[in-house]
């Protein structure tokens, strides 16, 4: 996997109540390195969770910008928090991830 190892690829699931309501479609949501491609990330599901992907999309979180402020007149602090990539994995008719039970 070009350098990449399969345990890597994969970061954490995503559950939200987006996420589980696409669940019920065979859809999964995962957070992954951002250096992976679609190609590694259905290698990875596929040997994790043996299962079979039918179709992985991703795009990339853009990083927000954040501000707090201080006591006593020293300013602001400003800067952002981290970018990341999410990839949506669709598995063939049949197949599950049991999430809840891997938590």
């Amino acid at each position: 996997m070009s350098g990449l190892r399969v345990e890597d690829v994969i970061r954490r699931p995503l559950i939200t109540e987006k996420n589980t309501d696409l669940m019920t479609q065979n859809q999964y949501a995962f957070e992954v390195l951002p250096e992976a491609n679609k190609i590694q990330i259905k290698e990875a599901v596929e040997k994790t969770f043996s299962v079979t992907v039918k179709a992985v999309n991703t795009l990339n979180v853009k990083p927000k910008a954040r501000a707090r402020g201080l006591r006593r007149g020293r300013g602001r602090i400003e800067g952002q928090e981290r970018g990341w990539k999410k990839a949506y994995v669709t598995l063939e008719p049949g197949q599950t991830i049991d999430l809840f039970d891997q938590i």
